[in-house]
Formats: structure tokens, sequence, C-alpha cells
């Protein structure tokens, strides 16, 4: 078979221009019969499509307008906020959508009515915005085989490229109030190349962010989120975007979240709380108890500094005072003070010298261990007056008994003594740990009624610092229980004692005839105390579980309604 055909002549140059047109524009006029595939390469041709220049759109008085690129982004998952390297990640997936009219393929194949859809290699082909997030430290297209971005083609030429992504964005964090704290994070998209002149971002009108509802935070707890559409400056201080200079349009949204303190609660707070009141543990021990004291008060030091370095190691270091911080300085001042205190009873009670005192109580044995007073005269045998010593442990003994007994020793260690005075009164007042001594017959300028001088109380070191361990004791837990010891913290109206007698042991007898009409009597005298707190519990419980659902809505459409 042979096939013969004309060679057109040389000279014939409209031929030749309309072989090279044929050849490098093919025709759209089957598109209806062309392949997904045919369709894209001739809707993209050299001829038709310049990938490198953006879709133009003209008004009705012929001014040149921007491109309206609108967003859309779907979060897959989140991660905590890491406080140390001020940052979070997330996994979402990003939409853009905009109109090209160059790709409309409904005036050529009217038939086909479903969009063209394909993956990277079909957006390689057109052109599209180049967004980029504004705080980014690092992000990427999620894939395994192949990057996963879907581009889909509409016969009016509507473009929708959707990608999922891996993102790390910077969030500028604020930690004064930690762990009582709030942060705000954002996530700033913006255009790279046009300014507003040439592209402008928009968020999508219906649910333009949107949460996976599994998504859950284990360390912090989203409030709400808002959107945002702005505009930012760039010119040759502010190299925002390369060497271009304009406004550039932005999308940004931020989310409210807020810390849960459960875990600081139970792995912080408390624990700091146990070891400051073991620290006062070393209260109850002798002041001359030197080894386990010390033991305690550094061991406590130590612990407490572990566990506190142990969570500011996921902080970052900043200038300013942060709660935590001066719940810190609170324990260590706490401890530091019993051991202070520690301290300064072990010196008071190696001294040799007893101290006198005018009084039994805060003002006047702080005052006279500080600054003690030279010893007064020993008074002799042959004084008038009656002297009487009594212990610390209100044991009462005559000095003059002894003297008659023949023991001349006037050290009086570990005894309150007190001369000259012809009526003692002694009260211990457990309240306030405090003795105080009424002394009769006495006026303003110290004398009693006799005319005669009145002398001081004195008191054994060891006596001063076992009441001053006492008195740190009582300012620290009886203060808290009311000022009462312990055994006497209730105040009990009535006791009702129950026997059992040996003999006769029967365990119901009468739960039928008196067992019953006694429960009926005890339910009608309390419904009126006990029912009342649990409906009122039960109301705050309904109230807490509706607005902690309020507050974890992730779904805008719930915002409608919202005042």
């Amino acid at each position: 078979m042979f096939i013969t055909f004309t060679l057109p002549r040389f000279g014939d140059t409209g031929v030749l221009a309309a072989i090279e047109f044929d050849e490098e524009c093919p025709s759209l006029t089957n598109a209806s019969s062309l392949q997904q595939s045919q369709l894209i390469q001739r809707l993209t041709h050299v001829c038709r499509y310049d990938r490198l220049e953006r879709p133009i759109e003209h008004s009705e008085a012929g001014e040149r307008l921007p491109v309206k690129v609108k967003a859309r982004i779907y979060i897959y998952y989140m991660q905590n906020l890491n406080s140390d390297l001020l940052q979070f990640k997330m996994q979402a997936l990003l939409q853009l959508s905009f109109l090209d009219s160059r790709l409309a393929y409904q005036q050529y194949a009217p038939a086909r009515k479903e969009n063209i859809l394909g993956q990277k290699h079909l957006s390689e082909r057109l052109w599209l915005p180049h967004i980029f997030f504004a705080n980014e430290r690092e992000s990427g297209i999620l894939g395994t085989d192949e990057k996963d971005v879907l581009t889909s083609i509409s016969p009016e030429g509507r473009i929708i490229i959707s990608t999922r992504l891996q993102a790390t964005l910077y969030c500028w964090m604020n930690f004064k109030k930690f762990p009582f704290d709030e942060q705000f994070c954002s996530t700033i998209l913006e255009s790279w190349m046009y300014n507003t002149t040439e592209l402008v971002l928009e968020w999508e009108e219906n649910s333009p962010i949107s949460f996976n509802p599994d998504l859950r935070l284990t360390e912090y707890n989203m409030q709400r989120f808002w959107i945002n559409e702005s505009a930012v400056n760039s010119d040759g201080v502010n190299l925002r975007h390369g060497a271009f200079s304009g406004n550039y349009s932005s999308l940004s949204f931020t989310m409210n979240l807020n810390r849960e303190i459960g875990f600081y609660l139970m792995d912080y707070f408390l624990p700091s709380m146990m070891i400051v009141a073991i620290s006062w543990v070393s209260f109850w021990l002798q002041a001359d108890a030197s080894p386990p004291r010390i033991m305690l008060g550094t061991s406590t030091m130590l612990s407490f500094i572990t566990l506190s370095s142990s969570q500011s190691k996921t902080l970052p270091k900043v200038s300013y005072i942060k709660v935590s911080e001066v719940w810190f300085l609170g324990c260590t001042f706490f401890i530091f003070g019993s051991l202070v205190e520690f301290a300064f009873v072990n010196t008071i009670w190696r001294r040799k010298e007893n101290i006198e005192l005018k009084k039994v109580n805060s003002k006047y044995i702080i005052k006279s261990t500080l600054t003690p007073r030279p010893s007064r005269r020993q008074m002799g045998l042959n004084n008038q007056s009656r002297t009487r010593s009594c212990s610390s442990l209100d044991n009462i003994v005559s000095s003059t008994e002894s003297v008659a007994n023949g023991n001349t020793n006037q050290s009086f260690n570990n005894y309150l003594t007190v001369h000259n005075l012809p009526i003692i009164t002694t009260q211990s007042v457990d309240g306030t740990s405090e003795h105080i001594i009424n002394l009769e017959n006495k006026d303003s300028n110290g004398l009693n009624s006799g005319g005669e001088n009145t002398t001081f109380t004195t008191m054994t070191p060891q006596e001063i610092a076992m009441w001053i361990d006492r008195r740190s004791q009582n300012m620290r837990l009886t203060s808290i229980l009311n000022g009462q010891h312990f055994g006497n913290l209730a105040k009990v109206h009535g006791i009702v004692t129950y026997k059992l007698s040996p003999f006769e042991q029967r365990a119901f007898a009468g739960a039928i005839k008196n067992g019953l009409p006694n429960v009926f009597r005890r339910v009608r005298s309390n419904v009126f105390i006990v029912l009342p707190p649990f409906i009122i519990g039960y109301l705050v419980y309904n109230m807490v579980e509706a607005r902690h659902h309020h507050l974890m809505r992730k779904n805008p459409a719930e915002f409608a309604n919202d005042e």
C-alpha cells in the first residue's frame, strides 16, 4: 500500500504557520471525548496557560482585580505546648481554593460535570499561591509513598488544593502565673510573593477552623479560639517578605489554652507542703538533740530543692518572678526558719547562767535572751521575806525548807525562782502557752504594800529553750487548730456510753421492735440537715458539667447562637 501526499511549496508560509499552530496548540473541539489526562494537558498547554502568571480578572470598569484565595484548616492532632522551646506541633489539613478561568472547561466539554482530580503531579502543572506560616519553625507535607496533596478542578475553573502537613510553630508564652497560667497561641498564614494588590487571603465562610472530635490535650484545656484577617506591612526595615515592599495579606487563628493544675497539685504542691510539715517535727525533739534536728532540717531542705528543680527544668529561664517561685520562696523560708530556730534554741541551751525575767511571756523572754542582764545579788538567809521556787513542771518546793534540811546549794538549776514576793500565784494558760505571774498588792513603782522592792523571775537556759520550742510548735499547729492542743480539738456536747453485758450478748435484740422506729425517728430529725447539702452539691455538679461541656466545644456551628 502506498500513501501519497503533496508537500507544500516553500513559499506557502500561511500553510506552514497553520501546521505549526496545530502542532503547538492542540484543539479542544472534542474535549468531551478526551480522557482526563489529555484534557489537562491541552488546558495547561503553553499556548493557553502560563503557570508563572497568576489568574487575571477584571472588574466591570476594566480594573485588574486581585486573586481571592479562601483558606480552611482542619486539625487532626495537636501536641501539648513545649514550654522550654516556646513551641507547639500540630498535624492539619490546609485547604486553599481560588478561581482560575483559564482552566474552565465547561464551554469545551459541557457534558463533563465531574471535577478533575489529581495528586501532586497535577498541582505541579498549575499556578498556585505561595502561602507560608509566619511563625513556623519547621513544616513538611505528610505522606508515605507520595505526598498527601489532592488537587481538584471544577468545570467552572474553581481549583481546590488540599494538603496534609505537619508544622512546628512558635508560641510566645507568659509564665507569670505558672502553673495557673493561660496561653494564647496563634497560627499565622501570609502571602509570600504577592501583595494585597495581587492576592488577598480570606477565611471560608462556613467552618474555617475545625478540630478532630477525638482531639485531647493532656496538660491544657482549650477554652475558645477566634480567627482574624489582616494585612502586614513589609519595607526596607521589616523584611518579612524578602526584598519586596508593600502590604501582604495575612490570616490567623488564635487558641486560648488553660493549663490543667492537677499534675502540679499532686506532684509539686502537696509534696512540698508535706516536706515543710516534716521540717516542723524538729520542734518535738529535745533542744540539745543536735544530730537528729540537723539531719531533719538539711534533708528536708535538700529534698524540697530537688523537687523544685525537677519541675523548673521544663520552663525557660525568664527574668520575671513566677507564682511557682513565690511558693518556692515561701516553703524555703519555713524550712530555713526551723533550722534558724534550732540554732537559736541550742545556743540558749548551752548557756551556764540563769536569765532573769520581769514576766514569763514572749516579750520579756526574747528581750532578756538576746540582751541578758547581769545576775542580781543572791539574797541571804536572814531575809525576812518569803521565797518560793517552782519548776517548769509546776512542782513547787520551798527554798526555806531546803535550807532547813541542810541543802545550801544556791544554783537553782531547772527551777523557776521568785524572790521577795509576799504572795505569788502562778497560772498556766494552755491556749497561749504562757505563764502569767500575778503580783498582789503591788503599786506602779514596783513596790508592794509594805514598801519593799520586788525582784525578777529567773529561768534556766534549758527552760527557756523548751519554752521557745513549745511556742514555735504552737504557732504553727495549735494556732491553726483554734489554739487547742491534741486531745482537746473537738468540743463534745454529750457522750453516750453503751455497755454490753458479758453474760448476755444478743446482737439483734429489739432490732425490729425498737430499731426500725428508731431509724425513722433519726431520719425524720436529720433530713433537713443532711438533705440540703446533697441537693446543693448535685446542682453545683450539674452546673459545672454543663459549663465544662460548653467550654469543650470545637465545632464552630455550636458557637452561632452565643451572645
